[in-house]
């Protein structure tokens, strides 16, 4: 691999690292265009309880009474580092994530999650095609996503 190949692919990893971790913050802050911004148009978000199939639904999800709530009693959307594996213009990207809640002068863990983003090289960047979180609850789903550490 040549070196400009190898800046190439360092470049990518830490545009990636930075996308993944920008949705804590921005989720939290409510910056729902920006959220919706991380997918591509038709980018999928699949959570546990919650299907999401456009950059639009990601963006409502953010506006939502539910969401407000939550960033309006005080959140933490944490999403651990994650491992970055590039292929020319796809990536797929694993972590871990904590979602904390404020209730009254305490905080609690409210959801524990594997997290894998399936991402292309678009004309605006890296975005993610499609997100999956499952809840950490010992379930054969969430230690499937945590094993795809490292694969396309």
């Amino acid at each position: 691999m040549s070196i400009e190949e190898r800046l190439q692919r360092l470049e990518d990893v830490v545009a990636i690292t930075q996308l993944v971790a920008s949705y804590g913050p921005l989720v939290d802050a409510g910056e729902a265009e920006r959220v919706a911004d991380l997918w591509t148009e038709q980018g999928v978000y699949d959570v546990d309880e919650l299907y999401m199939g456009s950059r639009a639904e990601v963006d409502a999800m953010v506006r939502s009474d539910a969401h407000q709530g939550l960033i309006g009693n005080g959140c933490s959307h944490f999403l651990g580092p994650a491992h970055v594996a590039v292929d020319g213009d796809r990536a797929v990207a694993v972590c871990e994530s904590v979602l904390l809640v404020r209730r009254g002068d305490r905080v609690f863990p409210a959801r524990i999650g594997a997290n894998h983003f399936d991402l292309v090289r678009t004309p605006d960047g890296w975005r993610t095609t499609r997100r999956t979180t499952r809840g950490l609850d010992g379930s054969a789903d969430a230690r499937d996503l945590l094993s795809r550490t490292g694969r396309l």
